[in-house]
């Protein structure tokens, strides 16, 4: 019997409404030992439903860590920061143990980048542009970025109107594959879910989904670290916190309490 496979999909916002619905896309395209629980923050967090804001996100910040924290006491073998801005990445990463934690645009690079030398991001809006622009060529992925698309849409319209949502985008990866010369697109919210296959056909290069892409990558790092023992280095700039000074500062003293859990198993 194959070892099951234990991940967490954390919807980094205060508002739990998204959760059934990635609930539904993980029930059907998970591997069937895996198990993952998907759940939100706190809601004294904020009743925030997006992080199109910096200042939305600088808001997360604390509980995000806590979660994380939590999910790794929990047994994790993987968390997923649901969200393609991947907000503090590399700050999860410091205190997850032996879990390993990923995100969606990190998550899409790496596989386009199995596919294409060149993808462009296909982004709601413009505003959107200059901090996953940042977080890209913080990566190390600038040179393989051919553009960005905006489609002048928020979050929470993307699931409204799906022919809407779906003629937009693909009027704006089209752009993207003719005019910028993208050789693979990346759809840059993981809130345009669902659409991913008809612009691929249409377009005949590869586009990637942002919430698939991060649930495999967190599945095939969980098999790794299970076959092969490849888990979080704790050496040099992956150094956590000692436990003595987090005792001491009085850090994580208490559990902490998710906004909302459904349990895909």
């Amino acid at each position: 019997m194959e070892d099951v496979i234990k991940i967490m999909y954390l919807n980094p916002v205060g508002f739990d409404a998204y959760d059934a619905f990635f609930a539904e896309m993980i029930k059907e395209n998970k591997y069937s030992n895996t198990e993952v629980h998907v759940t939100s923050l706190n809601p004294t967090v904020g009743q925030m439903d997006n992080l199109e804001y910096r200042t939305y996100n600088a808001l997360i910040a604390s509980d995000l860590i806590k979660a994380t924290r939590q999910a790794s006491a929990e047994g994790f073998d993987a968390l997923i920061i649901g969200c393609f801005y991947d907000p503090y990445l590399l700050d999860a990463r410091e205190i997850s143990g032996d879990m390993v934690v990923v995100a969606p645009c990190q998550s899409s690079i790496e596989i386009a980048l199995k596919l294409s030398n060149k993808f462009s991001v296909i982004i709601g809006q413009k505003k959107w542009e200059h901090e996953m622009h940042s977080t890209i060529k913080e990566y190390g992925y600038g040179e393989h970025l051919a553009s960005f698309r905006d489609v002048g849409m928020n979050v929470c319209e993307f699931q409204k109107d799906h022919d809407i949502t779906a003629n937009n985008l693909f009027r704006a990866a089209e752009k993207a594959v003719k005019e910028d010369f993208a050789e693979s697109v990346i759809l840059g919210c993981t809130c345009e879910f669902g659409f991913f296959k008809e612009i691929q056909e249409k377009l005949s290069v590869p586009v990637i989904d942002p919430s698939l892409a991060a649930l495999k990558q967190a599945e095939q790092a969980a098999i790794l670290k299970k076959q092969y023992g490849w888990k979080p280095s704790r050496k040099w700039s992956c150094e956590p916190p000692s436990e003595q000074d987090i005792a001491q500062f009085g850090l994580f003293s208490d559990d902490y309490q998710f906004g909302n859990r459904i349990i895909v198993s």
